[in-house]
């Protein structure tokens, strides 16, 4: 048992050095006073300096944070309502042809993380070319929310699975109608998964580049592919430092998804006391 123990320490080491090594190396050379990162001659602070001070960079920051916001917004809204749906419709449906049609429906609605991005872009490039979109911030918000709705549903839809019913029948016998129900009851108590999902789709969306390369206009630079165009002419330090504080901004934005997903129910949830304060 102990030799285990070790192996599987010894494992977990292996693993982690493997994963975080290249992104630490990233940010060791975002320091790197030498222009060829390869090379180390000092530490600096210039690069970061230089990062803050492009404009044409900052402008693909703003694009990708307005892109990453309304993209997140509207797939909490769409994925919010299409998980209360499905399960309002589980407690429907009771033949066996209506419940493999439910499941059909529910497997539908994660099909978009399942494609691979490269051929999600290129089903959203011919669909905007069919319906002659112009290629801006139209067609990215389109895009980014269809690939975006699966994580909000699938953290509401575990959410929904786990809550007391009971608390909603409370609600109906004393009066409150579907609508009212929902929102004074169901839904607070869904905020928790609603907000882990928009975290997690706002990351998603603000670190794509596959999608966003067969969507995005001319004039519609959003932040990854504006790097991925430098990748052509040469990796600097300059580059470092924006992946660094993309890097920093990822793992806040994980964190505080994780966060909000593991908030109880129970009834020290001030969400649950103010939903039942309602009724």
């Amino acid at each position: 048992m102990k030799k285990r123990r070790i192996l599987s320490k010894v494992y977990m080491g292996v693993i982690l050095v493997l994963m975080y090594m290249p992104i630490l190396i990233v940010i060791v050379y975002s320091f790197n006073e030498s222009r060829i990162s390869s090379v180390w001659r000092g530490f600096t602070f210039n690069w970061y300096d230089e990062l803050f001070k492009d404009k044409a960079m900052w402008t693909s920051l703003r694009n990708s944070v307005i892109l990453a916001l309304l993209s997140s917004f509207a797939a909490a809204v769409i994925g919010t309502l299409g998980a209360s749906g499905a399960a309002r419709l589980r407690l429907t449906l009771k033949s066996g042809l209506s419940f493999r049609l439910q499941r059909i429906v529910e497997y539908l609605s994660i099909l978009p993380i399942m494609i691979p991005e490269i051929i999600l872009g290129m089903i959203f490039l011919a669909f905007f070319s069919l319906l002659g979109l112009p290629f801006g911030m139209l067609t990215l918000v389109i895009a980014h929310t269809a690939f975006c709705i699966p994580y909000v549903y699938l953290l509401v839809r575990a959410r929904l699975a786990g809550l007391d019913k009971t608390y909603t029948e409370a609600a109906r016998v004393l009066g409150a109608g579907g609508m009212r129900a929902f929102y004074d009851i169901t839904l607070p108590l869904l905020m928790p998964a609603v907000i882990s999902g928009m975290l997690l789709s706002f990351a998603m969306s603000f670190d794509d580049v596959i999608i966003s390369v067969f969507v995005t206009g001319v004039n519609t630079n959003t932040l990854p592919v504006k790097i991925y165009s430098q990748l052509k002419t040469g990796v600097t330090p300059k580059t470092n430092a924006l992946c660094t504080l993309l890097f920093a901004v990822t793992v806040v934005l994980c964190l505080g998804s994780a966060y909000f997903g593991r908030m109880k129910h129970g009834e020290k949830n001030p969400e649950r006391r103010a939903a039942l304060s309602n009724l």
